[in-house]
């Protein structure tokens, strides 16, 4: 399954979401990075290094701005329109998912093929390879959640 398919159905499966906002809100991470080292079975310090630089680099040129105006946009601006600011806020929230599709079929191309690591093991390499350890529990919520 191509790694897009795969991370929305993934994503759509209870508990998913809260654990991956979780990780990324109160850990640091970095969701596409977490996702896809499970999608590709990925434990290799050096494929996950490329990875995680990678993550890096994108997320901060594209995915972390869009996200800040995202967020900025939720809250009223009088006298801008509220439907406008809303519909505007809806763009830039299409344009960030835009964006970490993008990050997730990069790194799905770095890794050709699965690695054979189990979820929570990518997890943790991933995590780790992201320079900001997250807590092995909150890692394992996710691992669950994710089957």
């Amino acid at each position: 399954m191509a790694i897009w398919d795969w991370a929305l159905e993934a994503y759509g499966r209870p508990g998913v979401s809260e654990a991956c906002l979780a990780l990324q809100d109160q850990h640091g991470q970095n969701v596409p990075l977490l996702l896809w080292a499970v999608w590709a079975e990925a434990d290799d310090a050096a494929l996950l290094a490329r990875a995680a630089e990678t993550a890096r680099r994108w997320s901060a040129l594209a995915v972390e701005p869009l996200r800040t105006v995202r967020r900025e946009l939720k809250a009223a601006c009088p006298p801008v329109d509220d439907g406008a600011r809303e519909a505007l806020r809806e763009d830039v929230k299409a344009a960030e998912l835009r964006a970490e599709r993008l990050l997730l079929e990069t790194l799905a191309g770095l890794s050709r093929g699965h690695g054979g690591a189990p979820a929570l093991a990518a997890l943790q390499a991933a995590s780790v390879a992201w320079g900001r350890p997250a807590p092995a529990r909150d890692l394992a919520v996710l691992a669950q959640a994710l089957g």
